[in-house]
């Protein structure tokens, strides 16, 4: 997968773009896989050319897409309380349509992201965490600690519960799972 490219999700905020909105129909109409960008040109009304020119490849507009949605539902929960902000943006994305798309069809696409890289998604959200874990510190309401280093542990059970907790924590309901994750990071985050 590639990094973001001209039209910057992250650095452009959230708002709508057509490309990526384009993008995001078919991949919920057919998965990743099965998506082109002929497919997303057709939909945007633009022509391929206008898509090669800011994207190579169907991965990294698709990434450029991930990043966007997922930015869209942290931001929703940037100015929470870490605990609060991580389990709202789990089950907020456990139940995203193109999430849902993804692992059900395409789950072979987040592998690189969990064994090889860190995306544009990871350091945004580490971002975001971060500067809630040093918001908590001031008030007093998060344990000392390099914040930068509570953020990735925050981060990396956030994930491991959105990806592994519906399998490992079976029957548990989305909700059940919530409680968990809300009681482990209150834990360990606790001063």
């Amino acid at each position: 997968m590639a990094s973001i490219r001209h039209n910057d999700p992250v650095e452009g905020g959230t708002s709508a773009d057509p490309v990526l909105d384009a993008a995001r129909e078919v991949v919920l109409a057919v998965g990743v896989r099965r998506t082109t960008l002929t497919d997303v040109a057709r939909r945007a009304g633009l022509s391929r050319m206008t898509i090669y020119r800011r994207w190579p490849d169907v991965h990294a507009l698709v990434a450029d897409l991930m990043t966007r949605e997922w930015l869209r539902v942290a931001g929703r929960f940037a100015t929470e309380d870490p605990v609060t902000a991580a389990v709202a943006t789990v089950g907020a994305l456990r139940g995203h349509p193109l999430w849902r798309k993804i692992v059900e069809v395409d789950p072979e696409l987040l592998l690189p992201y969990l064994l090889w890289r860190r995306g544009a998604s990871h350091e945004v959200m580490l971002s975001l965490v971060g500067s809630a874990v040093a918001r908590g510190q001031e008030r007093g309401t998060v344990r000392p600690g390099d914040p930068a280093r509570l953020a990735g542990t925050v981060v990396l059970t956030a994930q491991s519960f959105l990806l592994s907790g519906p399998v490992l924590l079976a029957p548990l309901t989305g909700d059940a799972l919530d409680a968990e994750l809300t009681e482990l990071l209150e834990r360990y985050l606790r001063p």
